[in-house]
């Protein structure tokens, strides 16, 4: 139990901290648009969003500050569910999965909470500088840095394919940050090993009931 509880929070310490070191690089030192080209379907390009992970926008300002409420809510409740699997002593697919999906949704907390009070305002031709309490935004509405966006391929869909025929599309559009790749991976982790997992918990209620 102490490894699982040891990995938990390494987990998610490790996710935040590589998160913001990311995001407060290019805030501090970049202006809004393109940092760096890797390649045609790869680019570091910094771009900020006030809503949901992939740069998706809900409900303008009321919308923002129910979200970040909700998102707290969210993490608290977490925080109480990882507990509960590591007292369960669940799968370590399962306790990795949610901890990278915690440590995902407090990285993007911390951009909403804190951003707008310690940081100017990031623009195409400035960048922006700490500061306390002279931010761009109030506590709460702070926005989300995101910076990887990878372009891997673009066409168009053919004229029979329904509601989209003929038009021009491009995957993968959304520009994304660290905490929302960890959120991705958690999921996925989730869904790809769902079997151990379950097989892992009723092997434990077998056990339990000899």
């Amino acid at each position: 139990m102490k490894n699982k509880k040891k990995i938990a929070f390494i987990t998610v310490l490790s996710v935040i901290a590589i998160d913001q070191i990311i995001k407060i690089y290019i805030k501090l030192n970049y202006p809004l648009g393109l940092v760096k080209e890797f390649a045609d379907w790869a680019y570091l390009y910094f771009t900020e969003n006030p809503g949901m992970a992939f740069g998706i926008e809900w409900g303008g300002e009321n919308g923002k500050l129910l979200l970040t409420l909700f998102r707290i809510l969210a993490c608290i409740f977490g925080i109480w569910f990882i507990n509960q699997l590591i007292k369960k002593d669940e799968s370590y697919y399962y306790i990795v999965g949610a901890s990278l999906i915690l440590a995902g949704a407090i990285g993007n907390i911390i951009d909403s909470v804190f951003y707008g009070v310690l940081f100017t305002e990031s623009t195409e031709f400035q960048v922006a500088q700490l500061t306390l309490g002279n931010g761009y935004a109030p506590f709460m509405y702070g926005k989300v840095v995101d910076m990887f966006y990878f372009p891997l391929f673009s066409g168009t869909f053919p004229k029979w394919f329904p509601i989209w025929g003929g038009e021009d599309f491009l995957f993968f559009r959304p520009i994304f940050n660290f905490a929302d790749a960890s959120i991705t991976v958690g999921v996925a982790i989730l869904l790809l090993f769902h079997k151990q997992i379950e097989n892992h918990s009723n092997n434990k209620e077998i056990s339990g009931n000899v």
